[in-house]
């Protein structure tokens, strides 16, 4: 199962909206199939496994990071092709709470005389498979908050500068971590201070993560994003006050507009996820700014928050990483667990969950 784990972490980013699984098939003690969900989501890992398997898979061991689906789509059921190959027994690590499958891949399979092991390394998979799962269960995807600032929290200077208070390796580091992600996130300020282009640079050539932009009014600059159209999907997040004009401009690039609500002169940032979970989404790298971070933070809305500090101070006129979020009581700011920390060239990488109270 182990090795299935490791395939199915290959796959994310580059899978959505299907779920990165891997399989491995396994013949007495030798390994005789496996592959993860393939880029775009299918095929899906098990027919792959089997079909590397073949004659070898008939009574072989098959392990699944996720419970294989039963629902036809726009392929067969993995549960029917695992129960045509002849495997002899199905261990499976999570199950898979889409109301399509939820128990019925697993069910379908002892219905043909197939031993089934369930929950195998469940917590592990369950990690992996974080944003699929949330996405089923709460129809949004898993948000990643990264915060790159100074030692006393600063992303800028007093007069914007901000390139770099982090070294080259956390900012190659960035690139790995979006390349995990479904999309990328940024709000409007964040386009109009830095003009970035939001791709994944210098890993070689893979599939794009989706950019995405929150700008309530569309007011956004014609930069690096509107002269990169071609090489990733652009997704834009607007409030109903958006004219028309700039609908259509950012519409005849290529770009797709998402229709979101509005609260306190903000894009609601639950309606914006819910609309992109919808969308397919099952993970997002949110970049910034200050303000988008605060309103996700204070809807309870993100998930993880991956810094990188740097050893350096620039006071407090500096532009903080948070914009105001209104707390009154530290018993109202939101809380996370360190789940790792470690060093990344001169600065400190540090990651954290969200406090599994925090979502009751």
């Amino acid at each position: 199962m182990k090795q299935a784990l490791s395939l199915g972490r290959r796959g994310l980013g580059r899978v959505w909206p299907n779920p990165s699984v891997g399989c491995v098939i396994v013949q007495g003690r030798r390994v005789v199939g496996r592959a993860r969900t393939a880029d775009g989501g299918r095929p899906h890992a098990e027919t792959q496994a089997l079909a590397m398997a073949g004659a070898a898979g008939r009574g072989a061991t098959a392990y699944v990071t996720l419970e294989p689906c039963s629902h036809h789509g726009k392929t067969p059921p993995c549960a029917e092709a695992l129960i045509a190959a002849g495997v002899g027994r199905v261990v499976v690590a999570a199950g898979d709470p889409d109301p399509r499958v939820a128990g019925a891949g697993l069910d379908r399979l002892r219905a043909a005389g197939i031993e089934v092991t369930e929950g195998v390394l469940r917590d592990a998979a369950e990690r992996d498979l974080a944003g699929y799962l949330l996405n089923r269960r709460a129809g949004r995807p898993f948000v990643t908050l990264k915060l790159a600032s100074s030692f006393d929290g600063r992303i800028a200077t007093a007069t914007g500068e901000s390139r770099w208070i982090t070294g080259p390796l956390a900012r190659r580091t960035v690139h790995a971590m979006r390349a995990r992600h479904d999309a990328v996130l940024v709000g409007a300020g964040t386009m109009r201070a830095d003009d970035p282009a939001l791709t994944v640079r210098g890993l070689g050539p893979m599939p794009q993560p989706v950019r995405v932009v929150a700008s309530r009014r569309l007011d956004l600059p014609d930069g690096r994003l509107a002269a990169t159209m071609d090489q990733a999907l652009v997704w834009l997040c607007h409030g109903g006050d958006a004219t028309r004009d700039r609908r259509t401009i950012w519409e005849e690039r290529g770009a797709r507009l998402f229709e979101c609500g509005v609260e306190h002169r903000q894009i609601d940032p639950a309606d914006m996820l819910a609309q992109l979970g919808a969308a397919g989404l099952t993970s997002v790298f949110c970049e910034g700014g200050g303000a988008l971070a605060a309103s996700l933070l204070s809807a309870g809305l993100v998930d993880e928050v991956l810094g990188f500090t740097a050893g350096v101070m620039l006071g407090a006129e500096g532009t903080p990483g948070l914009g105001a979020m209104g707390l009154e009581a530290l018993a109202e700011a939101p809380r996370f667990d360190l789940v790792e920390s470690r060093a990344i060239g001169p600065d400190l990488m540090h990651r954290w969950r969200v406090q599994r109270h925090s979502q009751d």
